[in-house]
């Protein structure tokens, strides 16, 4: 969108859109120039939803094409600094008392009116076209502010310049040059700044390679990356980016994927797993088949959400926005009060002039819409570099009053997978008995068989051969023969009917204390082996419950599993509030309660069964490497399969609001101070002007201070 000048604008636009026939949604960020509308199209059409925008003295321009209003700005820019310069000069020089007979000219009233003129009526215009649709909207905006105020004083200038009877008259036109260059040079400043808050978008825009070598029956040919289709073979060689989402057919490397996730280290890839678009490909050369390309890729997906989060508004903000919407219009009543006041008590036009125009320039309600929507920007921004995404500022803001962290146990709190943390030989050799195992678990479907398997032939590091006879018993266990000895593996249930020595009942019932299923061998009815099977919990778990300890956030954790395995698990990571046993269906019922209690909640998780839960949390926040369900569910996601982002979220979170209160404030202190100043006449409308343009530029430099901050885990 063109032609936004501040806050009042996106105010402007959004109330008039909002009571048009057929619109349902709305929202303006001022900060990003971007209109977000849903209407009915039965009742609006795009054409009339432009039409309506135009009657404002905005323009509508496609999502993908940069505004022109920079240029434009630059340009008025130079020729009111041309033109402002020699009467500062003037002004200088005749405050200091200094006297140079080559620039006597500048202090003739008619230089300085035939200077100013350019600055006022060419540089100017966009304010007074500004203030022309604002005013036939029934509203008020910065450009009815500028208009005003240097329009009354070049026209009093003028008058006096003509009409006046003193011998040196009252002359402000500096004021009115100076006032239309600092506004014009405050724009440019912010335009500048609001450009770096977005750089991490362009960023991630410019990931994809623009094309591909995808292998043809007669050789490679380079295809645009647009005319990718799923099912085309790519071949990507070392050095090179990956131009969309695909699982690799041939080649080994390792990937740079610090771009999605912020982790420095390459990942380890080989056929079958998967690969995705912007990545770089380190070491080998390789051969992927396109699974997703265009819109779906992981890349699009992560520049939207990062895209809708910094278009998306924070609560906060609408405090601004109301403001912003009152705002003008006060500060026109003051202008008027304070000019009445000087006139009719004091009976000094003069001064009466001076202090009107300063209160309508010193509150330009600029820095008031800046101050949300730039930290917002900086922020998502520098969370999308670590591997975190925000789906919305109401999602970054909520993170950061969060008062409880309800966690998921499986595959949150623990990798999800589980894995053979011990091997005891109870009678015979280490290796002889591992390789029993491997072999009579080879074939089995069940998640402790294949972690037994896995663990058992990674330790041998060796081929495993098949059992000659193998038999699935559901629940229990497995039966296997393998050089015509009778193997039997399985848990405590599948020897219900056996009479185990009391050796073996002991580190039985020893395993489960730890929180951990023990797994039985027998070899012809003779136990040989036992082994102890777990979900094992992420080596940063401990660490990232007491960084937020240390935050006064409580911890809790929420699981299906046994009272006895959650307690054990929360134990040892120090989580406050263990709920055991809870179904599916129950879970939203538990943060419920917690909400009842009076405290902001979050929930993280992973799988589908959590979703009802993320959807029932004040925040709800997914890793990555959880399921489309939850991670549709959740607000926040955690690029990373790791639980280390989580900390740094919720101090960039907290950093943020911080930014965004700091803004609000100073921005409102600054108005309130000012305005009596001004209307006192203590203020002179050219230092109004540069005051009005330094608010807004330490508004925007303020909320760039968070690009600054570090993720002390990669720092």
């Amino acid at each position: 969108m063109s032609g936004m000048h501040c806050a009042s604008c996106a105010v402007k636009i959004e109330k008039t859109l909002s009571a048009t026939a057929g619109i349902e949604s709305v929202s303006v960020n001022f900060a990003l120039e971007k209109l977000v509308v849903s209407y009915d199209t039965d009742k609006m059409t795009e054409s009339r939803l432009m039409h309506t925008v135009c009657r404002l003295g905005f323009e509508l321009l496609p999502a993908d094409r940069r505004s022109p209003d920079f240029r434009r700005l630059v340009a008025a820019l130079v020729l009111a600094v041309a033109f402002t310069l020699p009467l500062l000069l003037s002004m200088v020089l005749m405050a200091l008392n200094i006297c140079v007979p080559a620039l006597e000219f500048l202090h003739s009233g008619r230089v300085q009116m035939f200077l100013t003129i350019p600055v006022q009526f060419v540089t100017g215009m966009r304010f007074y076209r500004g203030a022309f649709y604002a005013l036939r909207a029934h509203s008020a905006d910065m450009n009815v502010l500028v208009a005003l105020g240097t329009s009354a004083a070049f026209f009093y200038s003028l008058f006096n310049l003509f009409f006046s009877a003193e011998d040196e008259p009252h002359l402000y036109f500096e004021s009115a040059a100076m006032i239309i260059t600092f506004v014009l040079l405050g724009k440019t400043l912010e335009a500048v700044a609001r450009g770096r808050t977005s750089d991490a978008v362009r960023k991630l825009k410019k990931l994809q390679p623009p094309v591909a070598r995808v292998i043809r029956e007669n050789g490679e040919a380079e295809v645009p990356i647009e005319d990718l289709q799923a099912g085309d073979t790519v071949v990507v060689r070392p050095g090179e980016r990956i131009p969309a989402d695909g699982i690799i057919a041939e080649g080994q490397t390792s990937v740079d994927e610090s771009m999605m996730t912020g982790e420095p280290l390459p990942v380890e890839k080989a056929a079958g797993d998967t690969v995705v678009g912007g990545t770089v490909n380190r070491n080998g050369a390789i051969l992927f088949t396109v699974v997703k390309t265009g819109k779906e890729t992981m890349l699009s997906q992560i520049v939207r959400m990062v895209e809708d989060a910094q278009a998306g508004k924070a609560p906060i903000q609408h405090i601004a926005d109301k403001a912003a919407g009152i705002f003008v219009p006060v500060v026109i009543l003051i202008s008027a009060v304070s000019f009445a006041a000087w006139l009719l008590l004091a009976g000094q036009l003069n001064h009466a002039v001076v202090s009107a125009v300063a209160v309508l320039v010193i509150a330009c309600p600029c820095a008031l819409g800046l101050a949300t929507p730039t930290a917002i920007m900086t922020g998502t921004g520098k969370a999308a570099e670590n591997g975190i995404l925000f789906k919305g500022g109401d999602a970054l803001e909520g993170l950061s009053r969060i008062q409880a962290l309800v966690f998921d146990k499986t595959g949150t709190l623990t990798e999800g997978q589980p894995v053979m943390t011990r091997f005891d030989p109870l009678d015979g050799k280490r290796s002889d008995l591992l390789l029993m195992i491997a072999v009579a678990e080879k074939h089995s479907e069940h998640p402790l068989g294949q972690a037994i398997f896995k663990s058992a032939s990674g330790e041998l590091n060796s081929d495993i051969l098949s059992p000659d006879f193998f038999e699935a018993i559901p629940g229990k266990g497995i039966r296997a023969v393998y050089e015509g000895a009778t193997l039997l593996v399985g848990t405590r249930r599948l020897f219900d009917n056996c009479q185990l020595p009391e050796t073996v009942q002991q580190r039985f019932s020893s395993i489960e204390q730890q929180g951990e299923t023990p797994v039985l061998m027998t070899m012809d009815d003779r136990p040989v082996a036992i082994a102890a099977v777990a979900d094992r919990i992420r080596d940063e778990a401990r660490e990232v419950i007491d960084a937020l300890h240390g935050m006064n956030i409580a911890t809790a954790m929420l699981t299906g599993d046994s009272r006895r395995s959650a307690a054990i698990v929360g134990q040892r990571l120090n989580i406050g509030r263990i709920m055991a046993e809870v179904m599916p269906d129950g879970k939203a019922a538990h943060i419920e309660t917690l909400k009842k209690e009076g405290k902001r909640v979050a929930m993280m998780g992973d799988g589908m069964n959590d979703a009802p839960a993320l959807a029932a949390a004040d925040v709800g926040i997914s890793i990555a490497a959880g399921t489309d369900i939850a991670i549709e569910a959740a607000d926040v996601i955690l690029m990373r399969n790791s639980l280390t982002l989580l900390p740094f979220a919720i101090r960039l979170s907290k950093k943020t609001v911080r930014k965004i209160r700091q803004n609000l404030f100073w921005a409102f202190v600054y108005n309130v101070a000012m305005l009596p100043v001004a209307a006192l006449g203590f203020l002179h409308p050219g230092m109004a002007g540069a005051a009005m343009a330094l608010s807004s530029v330490s508004v925007v430099l303020n909320s760039l201070s968070l690009r600054w901050t570090k993720n002390t885990e990669n720092a």
